[in-house]
């Protein structure tokens, strides 16, 4: 099903009317896309036209908005004694059951192993929650880096105009570059983590579980797992190409400034 970001950057990039382009940028940074390369890519510009058209449009690149499926809650998981920890999960189970057993000192043995039953399910869906949450959070967050560190590389070739030490700038920017192909490599691996995991519930005994989850105030993942990039590989490829295109270009442009400034 398409979703209004996926339409937006549809429409950019079938843009064609006269000061049409600068509208369907920042619809499309409005709806959640705020990576400038590929908004760049989209509409087949500059990453600093990009800029220049958010910013006509009265958003600055700066201050990006924060998406809503931002998994931030990490605090430690505690659903009836499960933390979530792979080594502590016997140990959990056990001390659930036998804390049941005291609750319940006239159960059956029919009940008892219903019982035992929903404490495994609940067990294996806090392990299973855990871990794809983690993953994603760490994904999400390497995506940021990736973009910031991205965005960064622009403010520095940026900087480089005004520059009163313009070696020291020049040299601030080939950081940035170094630094934004790290970001591009870290993410990537996150991101396959995260798709190696996915979470599912099969069984209205896992739903229960997931529920408990939630309940306790652990945010649901489908919508972090939905935003998921499919294709990192491609991704990370196409986002070093295009850093890398860009920064030999400048790299000429600078070089005769650079020449100059040397001796």
């Amino acid at each position: 099903m398409s979703t209004r970001r996926d339409d937006v950057m549809a429409a950019l990039r079938d843009w064609s009317k006269p000061g049409r382009r600068a509208e369907l940028l920042a619809a499309a940074w409005q709806a959640g896309e705020t990576n400038v390369s590929a908004l760049a890519e989209a509409a087949r510009i500059s990453r600093p036209t990009v800029y220049a058209d958010l910013r006509s449009r009265g958003i600055d690149p700066d201050h990006r908005p924060k998406g809503s499926s931002v998994i931030m809650n990490l605090s430690q998981l505690d659903i009836e004694g499960f933390t979530g920890v792979g080594e502590r999960l016997d140990a959990e189970f056990d001390a659930a059951l036998r804390r049941w057993a005291a609750e319940h000192p006239t159960a059956d043995r029919e009940a008892a192993q219903a019982e035992g039953m929903r404490l495994a399910g609940l067990m294996d869906t806090t392990y299973r929650y855990a871990d794809v949450r983690d993953l994603l959070a760490h994904e999400q967050v390497a995506r940021a880096e990736r973009d910031r560190l991205l965005h960064q590389v622009e403010l520095r070739w940026e900087a480089l105009s005004t520059a009163a030490a313009w070696l020291a700038a020049h040299h601030a920017y080939v950081l940035a570059v170094d630094e934004a192909r790290i970001a591009i490599d870290m993410w990537r691996e996150r991101a396959e983590a995260a798709l190696q995991r996915p979470f599912f519930c099969s069984s209205p005994r896992d739903e229960a579980a997931y529920c408990q989850i939630q309940e306790a105030g652990h945010p649901a993942l489908e919508q972090a797992m939905a935003d998921l990039d499919r294709t990192p590989a491609q991704t990370a490829e196409r986002l070093r190409a295009n850093l890398d295109q860009a920064h030999e270009r400048r790299i000429e442009l600078a070089a005769p400034t650079l020449a100059q400034s040397a001796q």
